[in-house]
C-alpha cells in the first residue's frame, strides 16, 4: 500500500517558491522599468536591473535566514523545557500524551497504551510531534531556507535582467511588461496546479496585483524624469 500524497504536503514549498520568483519578477521588472521612464539610457536601467536582482536576493536570503533562525530558537527552547519536564515529571508527560489522544477522539486505555508505547521508543519525539508539532521534516532550518528564498527570487529577477539587456532601448518598456505578465501567468497557472485551485483565479490574482505595481513604478520614474533630467 503506498502512501497516499495531497495537495497540502506541498503548501510550504509552493508558497515560498512562488512568493520568492514572484518578487523577483515583479520587484526587478517594476525597477527597471521605473529607471527606464526617468532615463533612457542602457546602461543604467541594465545596472539598475543587475542591481535589483542582487540586492533583493540578498534580502530575501538575509530576511528568511533571520526568521526561521528565530524559529529554530523558538523550537529548540520548547524542546529543552520538554526534555526537562520528562526527566521530572514523566507520569504527568505519559498523561499529557494520552489526553492529546483522547481529545482527538480515541478511547482512554488506548489512548495511554498508545502514548506509552511511543513514549518507550521516543519520549521527546513524541512530544515533540504530538504537542509542538515538530518533525524532522518541518523543523527550522535557517540555512536551507535562505538559500531556497535567494535562488527563487533570482529565477524571477534574471528574466526583466536578460530583456533589459537583450532588447533595443526604445522597445524595452515594451517587451519587459509583456515578458513579464507571460511569466506571471505562467507561475500562477504552475502554483494551481500543484496545489489543485483555480487556475484562472490564481491568474488573475497574480497579474493584477503585479501590473500595479509595474504602472506605479512607471508613473513614479516617469515624473522624476522629467524634474531631475
Amino acid at each position: 500500500m503506498h502512501p497516499e500524497r495531497h495537495s497540502i504536503e506541498s503548501v510550504g514549498w509552493l508558497r515560498a517558491a512562488v512568493l520568492g520568483a514572484n518578487d523577483g519578477i515583479v520587484s526587478t521588472a517594476s525597477l527597471v522599468l521605473g529607471v527606464a521612464s526617468a532615463n533612457p539610457n542602457p546602461a543604467a536601467i541594465l545596472l539598475a536591473g543587475i542591481a535589483g536582482l542582487v540586492a533583493g536576493a540578498m534580502s530575501m536570503a538575509t530576511g528568511e535566514y533571520v526568521s526561521v533562525s528565530s524559529q529554530s530558537d523558538t523550537e529548540n527552547a520548547a524542546l529543552a523545557q520538554e526534555k526537562k519536564e520528562l526527566e521530572t515529571d514523566y507520569q504527568g508527560e505519559v498523561q499529557e500524551l494520552t489526553s492529546l489522544y483522547m481529545q482527538r477522539g480515541v478511547e482512554p486505555a488506548l489512548a495511554r497504551q498508545v502514548a506509552q508505547q511511543l513514549m518507550m521508543k521516543d519520549a521527546l519525539d513524541a512530544h515533540a510531534r504530538e504537542e509542538l508539532g515538530l518533525t524532522g521534516t518541518n523543523s527550522a532550518q535557517p540555512l536551507q531556507a535562505a538559500l531556497f528564498s535567494a535562488g527563487s527570487f533570482s529565477a524571477g529577477a534574471v528574466l526583466p535582467v536578460i530583456v533589459a539587456w537583450l532588447t533595443p532601448t526604445p522597445l524595452i518598456s515594451v517587451l519587459i511588461i509583456l515578458s513579464t505578465l507571460f511569466s506571471l501567468a505562467v507561475l500562477g497557472y504552475i502554483s494551481s496546479v500543484v496545489s489543485k485551485a483555480n487556475p484562472v483565479r490564481a491568474i488573475i490574482r497574480i497579474m493584477f496585483w503585479s501590473s500595479m505595481a509595474m504602472v506605479l513604478s512607471m508613473g513614479i520614474g516617469h515624473l522624476a524624469g522629467q524634474t531631475l533630467f
